[in-house]
Formats: structure tokens, sequence, C-alpha cells
């Protein structure tokens, strides 16, 4: 473990890297590893736990190990929680730069696609948008589009998301800016998904938790496309509704995101 930085100095440089605008919270030791794995700029690390976090690196992400021991700066835990709003249980910290939006934009709107772009429509839990971002990277999508004021950059999306924002391309659009490509709706007075196969350029674009999809979204569709679902169940949450169109896709593409 690296001591080039007694926790005074890394306190005042974490504090001097925050006021950065494109400094982004990188909370807990999964998303490190992933920001680290997938090209993330760090800009301050802190852990309150200097063994646990060795321990943890080695035997969870020895590819990375090295270059998270060498940031990482031990702080006390109580100082730790002072920069932190909810600390991780790892008890490990980063400041990362946040991508530049255009070089987002340009990776989202360039064709051709191998993949589709998930579209989420004004969606209002930032869980639930990490939770999409993660199965994008998973599955190998180009990217996550989100309508809407939340910010899919926001921290505590990137929390649920493990940090793997960085593995896939996110931003936040207009309905009127989409990525070109055809756009397949999710609704439940759609066709049967089984019965359509979806195109590697395709946009699916799923609604909100409560509101479902925006009449301006569903108005432009190429398709309108259910998820079967048993009668009298109400919905599916939003990043399992994700998941399913997203197998879907990849069933058609064994070598999707491979």
């Amino acid at each position: 473990m690296t001591t080039h930085q007694d926790p005074e100095t890394a306190l005042r440089h974490w504090r001097a890297a925050a006021a950065e605008p494109d400094s982004l919270l990188i909370d807990g030791f999964h998303a490190l590893k992933h920001t680290l794995r997938f090209g993330g700029e760090l800009r301050a690390v802190v852990t309150g736990d200097p063994a646990g976090l060795a321990e943890l690196a080695g035997r969870l992400a020895p590819d990375v190990a090295e270059r998270v021991l060498a940031a990482a700066v031990p702080v006390p835990a109580e100082a730790l929680r002072t920069l932190v709003p909810r600390p991780h249980p790892t008890g490990v910290a980063a400041l990362a730069v946040r991508p530049d939006p255009r070089a987002q934009l340009e990776r989202l709107r360039a064709l051709p696609r191998s993949a589709p772009v998930v579209v989420l429509d004004n969606p209002r839990n930032l869980g639930n948008i990490g939770a999409v971002v993660r199965l994008a990277a998973g599955f190998g999508a180009t990217g996550v589009v989100t309508t809407g004021d939340a910010d899919p950059w926001h921290p505590g999306a990137v929390r649920a998301g493990a940090g793997l924002h960085y593995a896939t391309a996110v931003a936040r659009l207009t309905a009127a800016t989409l990525p070109p490509g055809p756009r397949f709706v999710l609704d439940p007075e759609g066709e049967d998904i089984r019965s359509v196969r979806l195109p590697d350029d395709a946009l699916l674009v799923f609604g909100s938790e409560r509101h479902g999809v925006s009449a301006e979204l569903r108005a432009g569709a190429d398709g309108l496309l259910a998820i079967p679902m048993r009668p009298q169940v109400s919905s599916f949450n939003l990043a399992t509704s994700v998941g399913m169109g997203l197998f879907h896709w990849m069933s058609h593409a064994p070598s999707a995101g491979r």
C-alpha cells in the first residue's frame, strides 16, 4: 500500500479534486475495479480499511490490484465518512474523471452498430438506472440513453451500476435527439417480443417505472413489443425488463459482446 500522502494531505487533495466540475464519485471496491478495467481516469482514492482493500484487490481483481493499491491512501474511517455521504461497506472511495459527453454521443450515434442502444424514457429511480447500465455492459450493448431530469451519471446510479458506466456509453438526451436506428418500444399492448428478431442497430425503449413510455416516443416507434407476463401481474421491474429484452436480442446474435 502506498504512503505517498499523509491522511491530511490526502483529504485536502480529495476536496480539491471533488471541486472539479467533471469529477465523479466512485463508491466502493467493485465500482473502482470496473472504472480501472474500462479506462477510467482516477483523481483520488482513499480507504478506511487498507488491509481489507489489499485482500479484496488480490482476490477479486488481480488484473488491477497493483494500480488500486498504488493509488489508494489510507485515511481514518471517520474521515472517510466526511467525504462520502454513505460509505460503501468495502471502505474505499475514489474520484474519477467523468467521460467527455461529446465522445459518449459519438459512440452512441456511430453507424453501423453491432449492438442495440437501450433508451430509458424519463426514469426516476437512480438504482434502476445503474442496474440497467450494468446489464448493458454485461450484454455488450452500445450504450444507455435516458430522457428526463435524472442524471444517469449521478453517483447513486454509478454506485448501483458498480462503475460499469465506463464499460459502455451513457448519456442523457431529449426524445428528439436520440441516436439513429429502428425504434422498438416495450409496451404491454405490443406484439409478443418472441415473434420479432431485433436488429443490431435497434433502439430498445423502456418507459418510466410509473408512467410508461411517453406518447412522443410511442408515436415514432417502428414497433411495439410486449414481454409475456402472467395475467393479473401488473409489471416487471425496469431492469428485469431490460435484461429480458437484451437477452432476446442476444439470443439471435450469439457472438454479441464477446
